[in-house]
């Protein structure tokens, strides 16, 4: 914790841009907050909320290590820092951006914090999984704040792509990003429970949909409960949503449509369940696990199983 005195202390001695970094990483230490939302590092983290707070880039010009800085500059900062190191809010919330795919997000509490492993497969077109060039529809379910959508959109660029939620406000960041992003032309947002009201078929259909069973639901770490529960827990073995989805998906799909999602630490579950389905599970050279593939026919074939 940062306590008022530690506050005002710092408030009165801190001048630089370099002071107010060591002072950062060294709160973010001694807080022991959880990194777990895009920075690993509590310098990555200091430099996030004090670069928002002054208007410029991350990777500003090393000079600037030894601007003086404004009272009142000081001041908003520290408001940020405390807020992260105290209420354990997550860096992204407060700077209200978050970055996937290598493209920017406008990001608040009603939406998950993009940190799929999905990204990489985005980067690559799916390829060699999927013919990017039989690549016309795509469905992004579970879109949240759009990011995996509007990622899509620049991967295929010939495709339109439709993102869904169940949530309202959801879809109202995901709009917000559709306009930031100028992709109003390719993609879409719908209000949808699951694929009830989605209109297919769809080539792909990606999603990083609420996946965390009930025993990690109760042992997250307080970051993680800023973010909506309803995007995160699906029941006890934390398949809720994955069996339906498997149920549905292939009436979604074209005749060589393919379904890619993530179920994270879930993934144990489904092999216990459903030993015998050929799961394809990728490999990421960045990190992450927990994201499979099926095909249409595939989907169609162990359905009774679902």
């Amino acid at each position: 914790m940062i306590s008022p005195q530690q506050r005002k202390e710092a408030a009165q001695s801190l001048q630089t841009v370099r002071d107010c970094l060591r002072f950062g990483e060294s709160s973010l230490r001694a807080g022991q907050v959880f990194f777990g939302h895009g920075n690993d590092d509590p310098w990555d983290e200091a430099l996030a909320l004090l670069m928002t707070t002054l208007s410029l880039p991350l990777h500003s010009d090393p000079r600037i290590l030894d601007a003086r800085l404004l009272p009142s500059e000081v001041d908003a900062y520290l408001d940020l820092l405390v807020r992260r190191v105290n209420d354990r809010i997550p860096v992204p919330y407060l700077t209200h951006e978050a970055w996937f795919c290598g493209l920017p997000f406008y990001v608040d509490e009603r939406v998950l914090i993009p940190r799929s492993p999905l990204a990489e497969l985005i980067e690559q077109s799916f390829s060699p999984w999927v013919e990017p060039a039989n690549v016309h529809r795509v469905l992004d379910l579970c879109t949240g704040s759009g990011c995996i959508a509007i990622a899509c959109a620049y991967a295929f660029e010939h495709a339109t792509v439709d993102g869904s939620d169940i949530s309202d406000e959801a879809l109202a960041v995901f709009d917000d990003n559709i306009h930031r992003h100028g992709v109003e032309d390719q993609v879409r947002a719908l209000l949808s429970d699951g694929l009830d009201n989605v209109d297919g078929p769809y080539d792909l259909i990606v999603s990083n949909p609420p996946y965390v069973d009930a025993r990690d639901m109760a042992s997250l770490p307080e970051e993680y409960r800023h973010e909506p529960e309803l995007a995160l827990a699906s029941g006890d073995d934390g398949l809720d949503f994955t069996r339906r989805l498997l149920r549905q998906a292939p009436d979604h799909l074209s005749e060589n449509g393919v379904l890619i999602v993530e179920v994270g630490n879930s993934w144990e579950a489904m092999l216990r369940e459903w030993p015998e389905v050929p799961f394809f599970w990728f490999e990421f050279e960045r990190g992450g696990h927990g994201v499979f593939m099926l095909d249409r026919q595939q989907l169609l074939e162990y359905r009774e199983q679902f």
